[in-house]
């Protein structure tokens, strides 16, 4: 019966949403995955869609779709070929579970970003440069490989233009399509089109002129705005279509809320992430705000606070600068649209100007806020917006600022606004800072624990705090004081910074509380006990993995690493597979490449990599520490060789080993077979993997919803327990639906994960199709994931906030904390400790609350006075640091064989941060191969291949297209820096920045060929 229901429900859809599904569906790529359609259907289908055009193929597919065979998985077989074959818009609209139709508004925005493709197709068809956006829009995941082959069988074979025009048909097919179409755009120099598409245009070029008025263009005399307000008076725009969503409100009704910026056209349908969609333009245009489009049985909903929430926010309502300290799932968001919406009405009623920002540490914290709390309580009365991106919001973000009412922001946006409007005006750039930052009346810091040394909180907080100790000083001289907003700090802990007295803690919290100017830090006293029936404590349990059992596969291990040891004459104090090892062979392979002595420096290279493979071993599963070092070893060998152009043969041309090299990847290859057989043997796996087998047995079979997050410490682990899951059938068995979830970071070997992506993994979770996340730390803070029955820390322990933010992820109702440890590994130890500091927080933060306020405002004065003499003094130390040498006094040598590569002179910079080597004949010193590892996805450039040094096979970094131009990307960490100062000094750096040098910005006008070579 249910399935009769579900199919019946399927044919519903079909039947209301024809005309749309017809416009979405590519017919080829879907009949290939349909394999249960007959030859014949298959073929009258196909003949359909090539006689008659796309749209009557895919009129014939829905006619074989609705006769197909019912039952049996074929309504699922066919939506899911529609997400497998590049037509996850169309997927949308048949998926029976409703869960991601979109609402009527999300179709207007969707029809209208149409439409202004429509409106220049001509200019977008004339000016696109195809192959360049198609590839870029695989890269950022909106088209698949199916979609990028069409594209350029079509250039190949009638044109450029052509092929854009198949470009776009295909384009407006996708799901959230149009603003990483703009941002694809970008990517690939198509500035102006993107331009034209978002109606930036005209102010763009107004602001980018240095020499211009203050006075700016009006957004209703931009060309985006006059095509958005023309097409919106075009009320038949839709009218096929609202008699179907009438039909359907009526039938089934949906929850869903539309973003659309009427301002400049970018558009965020909402499944799209505000980490890649949201900054629209390079000239940082607006964004989107949320559009008041009343959603499909939507009520407004009601803004109440329990008792618990209005207790520590009486004093935030009263105006006065807080800290709320509540537990993880309490409702804190709750609280702070509260006191913003009570400020602002307070504001209106007192006819003064009100504006509100909130400022959050990720990204997708911004997109989170927005539509779960902040829009669907304030949209009525309020303009709110959501920001994130980069540094590209430095023209308009004033504008922005002054159009709406709340801002939702990550705090790097607000940061580097003040910082640019510092700097356009350096006479009087502090002051014009000083008015934009007092532009605000209420400002809300979101995990507010991160205020705290060198953080971007607590820059934007030194500023507030300048700006009191100016008004103390125009407060002696009888003149007028800078208005200075309100400050609220949220968080579920703010730690104790390491401290390990109660002093030391109490003055952790009071720096935090001067950080942020609190009046107070405010936690549940009154209504304790409603807080605790709200927000269930877990049942905590450790389960201790035996470590003494016999491990042949780290034997073996440990003795290639004596080995290596007794050959490179290395011999360290710490043992094998430590974090002390580690860090004893990295200081090792510094010192030998500044002393040049390869040999060391190699082994010591080798080395490291055994070292992770034991920590993996110890971790995970054998044969992921295997794989770790196969992996690595191949990538050896093939540095150490090169093969002719012309030479197609398994074998090299050419061997660049020397007699190191030999030795090692000898030695590696004499104990591999060893080592792949031992992998394989059940009997000596992990403990601890066995351990969180049982665990995870046991939770997912307890209830019958189970929902759980594994935290472990590494890229690597998470992505090898999924593995791990899924090779074991077992867990199947149990229902259990594993994803991981890793940071968006490029600083690993594994892939990061994109905004987007980490966002549908989240959903998934959030409606079941997933039901065990296993997460790096990217999971711990601030995520809105759904309450878990289960959370498992895999050995990870940090410390006592990280601890807080995990546990509070259990809070379903008898949900279960674990640690699960190896009885030798110190992690049990170190959670008795966060458990101790935990309590210790919560002591300091009673006393910080008891202490008499003189003394208190005395002690919160006296840390506020040291930050920002801290700051100067830093300030200071940077500009000593930075202007000290001269780039003609250093040259750098290849970390691996000592040869010159080029001096400080060769070296000019891109966007202050890519380091490109313009020395002549430059490349006559190294190859470039194929870099696997690679998935940068840049602003103003692409990354091609990894260059390696033509002698040796060390890496050196990476080519890059920078506007046309190949350029050698430089990575200072494979380099010797020689200091040709009074002595010479050899130096080995982690990154450029360390570098005490400023070099040039780089040249495009010196480097690009000239119109008479074309």
């Amino acid at each position: 019966m249910a399935e009769e229901s579900r199919d019946e429900r399927f044919l519903y859809l079909i039947s209301c949403f024809r005309p749309r599904l017809k416009q979405f569906i590519r017919v080829q790529p879907v009949l290939d995955l349909l394999p249960s359609l007959s030859a014949g259907e298959r073929e009258k289908v196909r003949a359909a869609a090539l006689q008659r055009g796309e749209v009557e193929g895919a009129e014939e597919l829905l006619r074989v779709v609705e006769r197909g065979p019912r039952g049996c998985g074929w309504f699922h077989e066919f939506l899911q070929a529609l997400e497998q074959g590049g037509c996850s818009l169309a997927a949308c609209y048949v998926n029976p579970s409703l869960s991601q139709l979109p609402s009527a508004a999300e179709e207007e925005d969707h029809d209208l970003c149409v439409h202004l493709v429509q409106l220049l197709h001509s200019t977008l068809v004339d000016r696109m440069q195809t192959m360049q956006v198609a590839e870029k829009c695989l890269q950022m995941g909106i088209f698949q490989d199916e979609d990028l082959d069409r594209i350029h069988t079509v250039t190949d074979n009638r044109g450029n233009r052509d092929g854009a025009r198949e470009l776009l048909s295909r384009i407006v097919q996708k799901k959230d399509w149009f603003s990483p179409f703009l941002i694809a755009l970008r990517e690939t120099q198509h500035g102006g089109l993107a331009d034209d598409l978002s109606g930036n245009t005209g102010e763009n070029r107004q602001n980018e002129m240095k020499n211009s008025t203050n006075e700016e263009t009006e957004v209703t005399s931009q060309p985006g705005y006059a095509i958005v307000e023309d097409l919106k008076q075009q009320e038949n725009v839709n009218d096929s279509f609202s008699s179907e969503n009438s039909v359907l409100e009526t039938s089934i009704g949906k929850n869903s809320i539309s973003d659309v910026s009427t301002g400049d056209g970018s558009v965020s349908n909402s499944n799209e992430n505000l980490g890649q969609s949201c900054t629209t333009s390079d000239s940082g245009m607006f964004p989107f705000y949320e559009d008041e489009v009343e959603s499909r049985a939507s009520p407004e909903p009601d803004l109440i606070l329990r008792d618990y929430q209005m207790e520590v926010a009486k004093p935030a309502l009263n105006g006065e600068n807080i800290i709320i300290c509540l537990p993880t799932g309490s409702g804190k968001t709750r609280v702070a649209v509260y006191i913003t919406k009570d400020h602002l009405d307070k504001k209106k009623r007192a006819s003064e100007p009100g504006k509100v920002i909130v400022l959050v540490n990720k990204v997708p914290l911004v997109e989170q806020h927005l539509r779960k709390e902040f829009n669907p309580f304030l949209k009525r009365w309020y303009q709110v917006i959501g920001l994130s991106g980069d540094s590209q919001l430095k023209i308009s973000f004033p504008e922005v600022v002054s159009r709406n009412d709340v801002i939702i922001s990550t705090a790097q946006i607000l940061e580097n606004s003040l910082l640019n409007a510092a700097e356009e005006d350096e006479e009087g750039g502090w002051v014009f800072s000083f008015f934009f930052f007092s532009d605000f009346s209420l400002i809300i810091i979101d995990e507010c624990h991160h205020t705290q040394k060198e953080g971007v909180y607590n820059n934007i907080m030194r500023r507030y705090l300048k700006e009191k100790m100016k008004n103390r000083k125009l407060a002696k001289e009888n003149k007028p004081l800078i208005p200075q907003p309100q400050i609220l700090g949220l968080t579920a802990s703010p730690g104790v910074g390491g401290a390990t007295s109660y002093s030391k803690a109490e003055e952790h919290i009071l720096k935090i509380c001067a950080n942020l100017d609190a009046f107070r830090i405010m936690t549940v006293e009154e209504h304790a006990s409603q807080l605790k029936n709200q927000v269930k404590e877990p049942y905590k349990k450790t389960v201790i993995a035996d470590d003494k059992r016999r491990d042949p596969f780290r034997e073996r291990i440990t003795e290639i690493m004596t080995d290596i040891q007794n050959y490179c004459q290395l011999h360290p104090k710490s043992e094998f597979g430590t974090q002390t090892y580690e860090q004893w062979v990295i200081r090792e392979e510094r010192k030998a490449a500044k002393e040049e002595k390869r040999k060391e420096r190699v082994c010591a290279e080798h080395l490291k990599k055994y070292n992770d493979a034991l920590q993996i071993n110890d971790t995970i599963r054998m044969v992921d520490a295997y794989n770790h070092l196969n992996n690595f070893y191949k990538e050896e060998k093939s540095k150490k060789t090169v093969r002719s152009d012309d030479d197609d043969d398994d074998e090299p041309a050419v061997s660049k080993q020397d007699e190191t090299d030999e030795f090692l990847i000898g030695l590696f290859h004499a104990k591999k077979k060893q080592l792949k057989e031992l992998a394989r043997k059940p009997e000596y796996e992990n403990e601890k993997l066995i351990q969180l087998r049982k665990t995870l047995m046991e939770e997912f079979t307890k209830t019958e919803e189970p929902r759980g997050i594994i935290f472990t410490k590494t890229r690597l682990s998470a992505f090898a327990l999924l593995q791990w899951i899924k090779d074991n059938p077992k867990f199947e068995e149990v229902g259990i639906k594993a994803s991981y979830l890793i940071g968006a970071g490029h600083n690993s070997e594994i892939k990061p994960m994109t905004q987007n992506e980490q966002r549908e993994v989240i959903d998934k979770f959030r409606g079941g199709n997933v039901n065990l996340l296993i997460a790096t730390t990217v999971a711990e803070e601030g995520l809105d994931i759904k309450e878990c029955n289960i959370v498992i820390r895999y050995g990870l322990v940090t410390n006592e906030i990280a601890m807080v933010q995990a546990r509070g992820r259990a809070r379903a109702d008898e949900s279960t904390y674990a640690l699960v440890a190896s009885s030798g590994s110190g992690a049990v130890e170190r959670e008795d400790v966060n458990i101790f500091r935990e309590k210790m927080m919560y002591k300091a933060i009673q006393r910080v609350q008891r202490m008499p306020q003189e003394e208190y405002l005395n002690k919160i004065q006296n840390f506020q006075l040291q930050s920002i003499v801290e700051k100067q003094m830093k300030a200071k130390r940077d500009r000593h640091k930075t202007y000290k040498k001269n780039p003609s006094l250093i040259t750098f040598l290849c970390k691996n064989c000592h040869k010159l590569v080029c001096s400080g002179e060769d070296i000019q910079v891109i966007e202050n941060m890519h380091h490109v080597s313009v020395k002549k004949d430059f490349q006559s010193l190294y190859h470039t191969r194929e870099n696997k590892t690679l998935q940068d996805k840049h602003a103003d450039y692409q990354t091609n291949g990894e260059i390696i040094c033509k002698d040796c096979g060390q890496a050196w970094g990476n080519m890059m297209v920078h506007r046309g131009l190949d350029l050698p990307c430089l990575k200072i960490r494979n380099f010797v820096v020689v200091f040709e100062d009074k002595k010479t000094t050899k130096h080995i750096f982690k990154k450029w920045g360390e570098l005490p040098v400023r070099f040039p910005s780089f040249d495009y006008a010196a480097h690009c060929p000239s119109s008479d070579e074309d």
